[in-house]
């Protein structure tokens, strides 16, 4: 037979047993607040005795906030998205706030039953990591009072922070290495996600080379993951006059095409083949690899996302931050 459930101790009874009013255990808990040392200890003990936890959720309401920041994300099983949510997760219990993740994957209907389920749970910020949710939901989220944090989206309406690593930049970077390099014959490896960032990368190496007067061969398959990276190598090099010079819009597509481009072509990298990847996942520096890549400071990003998603006062129109991405050298690119 089950055990009944244990009720919650209530404030009232903590200020029964502690023999102090009930505005002292609240102030005990709450952060700033003027309490005696004495009477604080009376508090934490009849507490401990009794089992006394605050509900911050109940408590957040009452003052039209719940501490919590929900990330709506999709792929976070992706190394750089799962990475990214990680220290997004610490850095807001560090400052207090309860994370809730919201996955997104799938049929635009899961975003926007993610999104929606941020109004339900009254969110003090969402952050938004996919570039999914279309502008009309988003909408929706911003003309009910939510605060929004939008990352690697191309929105241009007002209300939402906007932060963006700089994809154009590192697109152009890329092109720029490949050719001094001394590499002639370019392409690009994508997926058929055609998220913002993803599509700036490519739109920059491609208007890069054109400006040189070069082509490049673009191939696009598939969910951003290994597998469109295997199968971009076979499209490649499987037709004539295969690249010498690739830029793989992430890092796990490099992964994928250099391992076909080694053990199905027998190419070597970088004496045949450079190759340039954008994230810096943990596996572009496993020896297998050593990848050339592009690096965002992701620590700095998730210290960013929280000073805007704990920022007292109304929200800042069209704010946007543009982050620069160095680019890491290492042994996927020849050096001329």
């Amino acid at each position: 037979m089950d055990k009944p459930r244990k009720a919650f101790a209530s404030a009232k009874q903590v200020a029964e047993l502690a023999g102090v009013s009930r505005s002292a255990v609240s102030r005990t808990f709450t952060p700033g607040a003027s309490v005696s040392e004495e009477t604080r200890k009376r508090v934490i003990s009849a507490s401990d005795k009794l089992g006394y936890h605050v509900n911050h959720l109940a408590r957040g309401l009452l003052r039209q906030s719940s501490g919590i920041v929900c990330l709506v994300a999709a792929d976070s099983d992706a190394p750089y998205t799962s990475r990214l949510i990680r220290t997004l997760v610490h850095s807001l219990q560090q400052a207090g706030k309860v994370a809730m993740v919201l996955e997104s994957s799938g049929p635009s209907e899961s975003a926007d039953h993610a999104l929606r389920q941020t109004l339900n749970y009254r969110a003090d910020a969402t952050v938004v990591l996919s570039g999914t949710p279309p502008q009309s939901l988003i909408r929706t989220c911003l003309d009910n009072g939510q605060r929004l944090i939008l990352i690697n989206r191309a929105d241009q309406f007002s209300g939402p922070h906007n932060i963006s690593l700089d994809s154009r930049g590192a697109g152009r970077t890329a092109f720029r290495t490949l050719q001094d390099a001394g590499c002639r014959r370019f392409a690009l490896v994508s997926s058929e996600a055609g998220t913002p960032s993803l599509m700036a990368r490519e739109r920059a190496f491609v208007e890069c080379a054109e400006e040189q007067g070069t082509e490049v061969a673009v191939t696009r398959n598939g969910r951003t993951s290994y597998e469109a990276g295997v199968l971009g190598a076979r499209r490649l090099f499987s037709a004539g006059d295969p690249p010498d010079g690739v830029f793989c819009i992430t890092d796990l597509i490099a992964c994928g095409f250099m391992d076909a481009a080694r053990h199905e072509f027998g190419l070597a990298i970088p004496e045949q083949l450079s190759v340039i990847g954008f994230d810096d996942i943990e596996q572009a520096g496993w020896a297998s690899y050593r990848l050339t890549t592009f690096s965002p400071d992701v620590v700095a990003l998730a210290a960013r996302v929280v000073e805007l998603a704990t920022k007292a006062g109304e929200t800042e129109e069209n704010h946007r931050d543009l982050i620069e991405v160095p680019l890491v050298m290492r042994d996927t690119v020849r050096q001329s």
